[in-house]
């Protein structure tokens, strides 16, 4: 399992948000390059980016601030937020994005994600946002019909990398991440699937450890890390141990 720190980027800034509310944003660093700095210096394989203006906009706005955080660190990125097409899919990953995560695209366009994934193998995630089990898009500002596990059945033979799946209702609070949702949509769709919402401390790593053989590949973390209640370090020192403990 990976663990994941989060920026998500607001104007420019490093910020987290309350259950998805763009007015209830929460400012802890004006320079998510530095911050993503310091996550490198900590040990983090991987960072995970949304470009939440983006996400609104329905095309990329904090492209700056994802650029300098390229500069900063010589660590794969996942970026996600406002890309909704082949043309901006391209141009992420030629500016050295390691993997473009699709959401909003993936309910409205799904021929987009599936061209995508044969374009650029390995390197296209489905990102899952749901409240109560019904995906919501656009920023979620939108909340559809459609089922979480049957928007991730879509795709199971698409050659998706993974799928980043979002407590929506739990994202920010620090009420624990829902780990048995998670693990269910592992299993029902037999892709790799990273947790994201709520994550309150390292309880939360271990829960998800115990269930990484249904599928469970990663986990985000953002307000945990900002606020103190998750240490860097540590976190990923049980994550990392896990992986040590997992078969081959």
């Amino acid at each position: 399992m990976i663990l994941f720190p989060a920026i998500d980027l607001k104007g420019g800034q490093a910020v987290r948000l309350l259950r998805g509310e763009m007015g209830s944003a929460t400012v802890y660093d004006a320079d998510p390059a530095a911050r993503a700095a310091r996550f490198a210096e900590a040990g983090c394989r991987w960072l995970h980016l949304v470009d939440l203006d983006g996400a609104f906009a329905g095309h990329s706005v904090n492209g700056d601030a994802v650029a300098a955080i390229l500069s900063a660190v010589d660590l794969p990125v996942q970026l996600g937020g406002g890309i909704r097409d082949l043309a901006g899919i391209e141009r992420w990953l030629s500016a050295g994005i390691t993997r473009v995560i699709l959401g909003t695209a993936a309910v409205k366009n799904p021929a987009l994600v599936r061209e995508a994934c044969r374009l650029f193998p390995g390197r296209i995630v489905v990102g899952i946002d749901a409240r109560r089990g019904k995906v919501a898009v656009e920023g979620w500002a939108e909340t559809s019909t459609l089922e979480a596990t049957d928007l991730a059945g879509r795709f199971a033979d698409a050659g998706v990398v993974a799928v980043v799946y979002t407590d929506v209702d739990r994202d920010g609070t620090l009420e624990g991440v829902n780990v048995a949702a998670t693990a269910d949509l592992a299993r029902a769709c037999g892709l790799p699937v990273i947790a994201s919402g709520g994550v309150a401390g390292e309880a939360d790593l271990r829960a998800l450890l115990a269930e990484e053989v249904a599928g469970i590949a990663g986990v985000i973390t953002g307000r945990a890390l900002y606020d103190g209640r998750l240490d860097l370090r540590r976190a990923l020192a049980i994550v990392e141990a896990g992986l040590e403990r997992a078969p081959c």
